[in-house]
């Protein structure tokens, strides 16, 4: 056999692994993402309907701006100081388990908050949902590494993190009309928001100990030869990740601590502000603007930004991974979410304005979901688990402080447009510095993929 002909048969034999895993990647797709999806939209649902409850909670409880940030502080401090702690219970665990406790422990968490009656009661019930949440996000970050090599991660991402515009789309239509339940059966809006959004977590919760496997090899939905397949691909990534100089591994301590993954910590930190502000703020920030609306216009118009924040996500993640570049995927986003800050802090205009919140939410939101593909990268496959929550814990001392500023600025300025420059300058800032993250240049394909 000629070399001719053992390079076309190599080149062949190397297509068809490339084709038989992307197949076997649809198939886990069509398996876990539709179901990550649903229980995201649930976590997330519990953890930013505070926004909405806020525009009734806020009088009935005689709450300040800077109270009412606080008590999203408490809630972030217990989600910062509880994810690390959580991702390494579900490395021991699996995810199927401790997912699923997580979803019930939250949900129940979740609708007692429509017991608070004071700004005490209510840090306190917020601390309790942020302890309970902490290691869902990360726990299913971690997850989507056992079951997607990474140049397949940007889609998945996407798809997976479209939950988080779509939830807050969702939630602006569904709370408005919830608040408008005001009065029966002798509770108030806010009360119904946080009990019918709370429940069906737990339920759901339930259905996870059934439906997720922890690990392909464990997947009965998949033959042996697709989880070879997988396993093979996945495996061929840990070889490469994590090495230190000539290759030798590097102890987990001196990854966790490396400079790499400090910095991959601040860019999240920057990234984290503008994502707190549209999840918490949005609401008021629109009823700002349209302070003649009433509750149920509020969400309607709070749920544009969503709708193009998930076109934005789709379509910038399948980009990322057929180019299989990461670095100007993530930066961009991030300049045009610093860009929509500035607009809508300069304008005077409310379309103009909703312009501005539509560029932030869309951009902040499309530069985590390929954020989230890199810092696996730079970490061995068992530092990843701790890793991973560390950038996460870290970053989100971002969602802490930026309630508590954004509150104190809108009660110093009567208005939100120091708040907007203040994210503004944040997301420049982050995206300058993810120019140096150790992302390389293009993501390559496994072998066997």
């Amino acid at each position: 056999m000629t070399h001719r002909h053992i390079a076309s048969a190599v080149v062949s034999a190397a297509a068809g692994a490339h084709d038989r895993c992307q197949q076997v990647c649809k198939k886990v797709s069509r398996r876990l993402l539709a179901f990550l999806f649903v229980c995201f939209v649930l976590s997330f649902l519990d953890r930013i309907n505070i926004g909405f409850a806020g525009l009734t909670m806020m009088g009935d409880l005689g709450l300040s701006g800077t109270q009412f940030g606080l008590a999203s502080t408490c809630f972030y401090i217990a989600y910062i100081c509880c994810g690390i702690p959580s991702n390494m219970a579900l490395a021991r665990i699996g995810a199927r388990r401790w997912i699923g406790s997580l979803m019930i422990a939250w949900g129940l968490a979740s609708t007692c908050t429509s017991l608070a009656t004071d700004a005490t009661s209510l840090y306190l019930l917020r601390t309790l949902v942020g302890i309970t949440e902490a290691g869902f996000l990360p726990g299913v970050l971690l997850y989507m590494t056992f079951w997607f090599p990474a140049a397949y991660r940007a889609r998945a991402n996407a798809l997976f993190m479209i939950a988080m515009p779509f939830t807050a789309g969702f939630s602006s239509v569904l709370s408005g009309l919830i608040l408008g339940m005001d009065g029966i059966w002798g509770l108030k809006g806010w009360q119904w928001l946080f009990v019918l959004e709370g429940l069906p977590s737990v339920l759901m919760g339930f259905v996870v100990f059934y439906y997720l496997d922890d690990r392909p090899q464990q997947a009965k939905w998949l033959d042996r030869e697709e989880q070879q397949v997988l396993a093979q691909a996945l495996a061929a990534e840990r070889s490469d990740a994590g090495q230190g100089s000539g290759g030798r591994p590097r102890s987990i301590w001196s990854e966790l601590l490396s400079p790499q993954i400090l910095l991959f910590c601040v860019v999240y930190f920057c990234l984290v502000n503008t994502l707190a502000m549209i999840a918490v703020w949005t609401p008021l920030i629109v009823k700002s603007f349209n302070s003649a609306s009433s509750n149920g216009v509020i969400g309607l118009l709070a749920a544009i930004p969503q709708v193009c924040t998930i076109v934005l996500m789709v379509v910038w993640g399948l980009h990322s991974d057929r180019t299989r570049e990461r670095r100007w995927h993530l930066v961009l986003p991030m300049l045009l979410a610093a860009a929509g800050w500035i607009l809508t802090a300069l304008s005077a205009y409310p379309p103009l304005q909703l312009l501005g919140v539509c560029m932030a939410a869309s951009g902040s939101y499309t530069a985590m979901s390929i954020f989230w593909t890199t810092p696996d990268q730079s970490l061995s496959f068992q530092a990843r688990a701790v890793g991973i929550a560390v950038i996460n814990a870290i970053g989100n001392i971002g969602s802490a402080v930026n309630p508590l500023v954004i509150g104190w600025l809108k009660d110093l300025t009567q208005g939100f447009g120091s708040g907007f420059a203040y994210a503004a300058i944040l997301m420049i800032l982050g995206a300058l510095l993810a120019l140096r993250l150790p992302i390389g240049g293009r993501v390559g394909l496994p072998a066997t993929c």
